[in-house]
């Protein structure tokens, strides 16, 4: 399965540095994905990009490279851009510090290693309100519906014809850099596999939550306290039972 010569993949991972739990975690399921895919140990590559801190960098069998950077502060996007430069790899992966890649992943690539684009599904259920990205029906490659996570891409067709990872002060810099490779790739695929795990490492670290990851449990911690809503602050149903009990 395996092909000869060379880094076939860069896996693109930037870290706050305060999720080092969560971060080898990372790590581990890219080295249990290239071993289950036959890859040698010189045909991955993991970039790990330290915004602002001294990181250190877990343990693997694979080449692991990290950078202590400049404080960028933006959504790890000045440190995708960066990397995305260094990398060596035939194809890109882009794997946040808390998600994960599943152990058939880069096996799949493989198999469409001559496609310039890949989309695949990942496993949001700890995150959203669909089980899966993207969602079925419609199109594919549509705001709020694919991830960096579910993508493996051509590094020509990024950095080549797409001028790398750009649109660094956008809110929305992830779908339009996958926006940019959906147009400009001379190939595409999308499987129905799933290939990653959203969020999967967020709960391993102590106070280390993303803003998005501490407003997503606020809500869960509403909902479980009225199940009609999802900590809706004006939610008559909880309002009502307060005021019952206060007047009782």
């Amino acid at each position: 399965m395996a092909r000869d010569g060379g880094i076939l993949f860069s896996i693109i991972t930037p870290t706050a540095g305060n999720r080092p739990k969560a971060l080898r975690k990372a790590v581990e399921s890219v080295e249990r994905a290239a071993r289950f895919a036959g890859l040698e140990t010189d045909q991955v590559e993991i970039l790990i990009g330290f915004d602002g801190v001294r990181g250190e960098c877990p343990a693997s069998a694979y080449a692991v490279r990290g950078f202590n950077l400049p404080a960028d502060r933006n959504g790890g996007n000045g440190i995708r851009a960066l990397l995305t430069s260094l990398a060596q790899g035939d194809k890109l992966i882009f794997l946040d510090d808390d998600n994960v890649l599943k152990p058939l992943a880069l096996r799949l690539y493989l198999k469409h290693f001559d496609t310039e684009l890949i989309i695949g599904r990942i496993d949001t259920q700890l995150t959203l309100d669909a089980p899966q990205l993207p969602r079925p029906g419609g199109d594919v490659v549509r705001p709020g519906n694919v991830d960096p996570l579910c993508v493996c891409v051509s590094r020509r067709l990024v950095t080549a014809r797409c001028g790398g990872w750009r649109y660094r002060d956008r809110a929305d810099a992830d779908f339009m850099n996958i926006l940019d490779w959906h147009v400009n790739a001379h190939s595409e695929t999308v499987v129905e596999d799933v290939v990653g795990m959203f969020d999967a490492g967020r709960s391993l670290d102590a106070s280390a939550l993303s803003p998005r990851q501490a407003a997503l449990l606020d809500r869960l911690a509403g909902a479980r306290e009225c199940p009609i809503c999802l900590a809706d602050s004006l939610c008559r149903v909880r309002d009502t039972a307060s005021t019952h009990a206060n007047r009782v």
